[in-house]
């Protein structure tokens, strides 16, 4: 007995577009780690998270189908912990991290809390211009 088999072809389009030079905003509260890779970042520059000041934004914050495009890469994250703020640039996307958690560098983390404690909890971030 012959099985057939009928193919059928979808095709979706997305239609939200966006700017590369338009400003993106939100604020988080919740987890901060941190990451000490070298390579590419989601911005498509070189970056070396256990020496340079980054921060890395969870994906769901991301528009652009390339993300090297993405507003984000133009933007900064300000970051406060227990009286103490910095200000990095995104320069990297976490995909594993939830909507409450922010990925800084090895660098970026050291100036907040010893990297000895692995998580924070009870940060707060916000995108701000550079």
């Amino acid at each position: 007995m012959k099985k057939r088999f009928a193919a059928v072809l979808i095709t979706l389009t997305a239609t939200a577009a966006v700017a590369a030079t338009a400003s993106v905003s939100f604020k988080g509260n919740g987890k901060l780690s941190w990451y000490d890779a070298a390579g590419y970042g989601a911005c498509g520059t070189q970056l070396n998270a256990a020496t340079e000041l980054l921060a890395a934004v969870p994906a769901q914050y991301w528009t652009a189908r390339n993300s090297n495009k993405d507003p984000l890469c133009k933007q900064w994250v300000l970051v406060s912990y227990k009286g103490k703020s910095i200000k990095v640039p995104v320069k990297d996307k976490c995909p594993g991290c939830a909507p409450n958690k922010l990925e800084l560098s090895k660098a970026a983390f050291q100036q907040l809390d010893n990297v000895d404690v692995g998580i924070i909890n009870g940060a707060s971030w916000s995108i701000v211009s550079p």
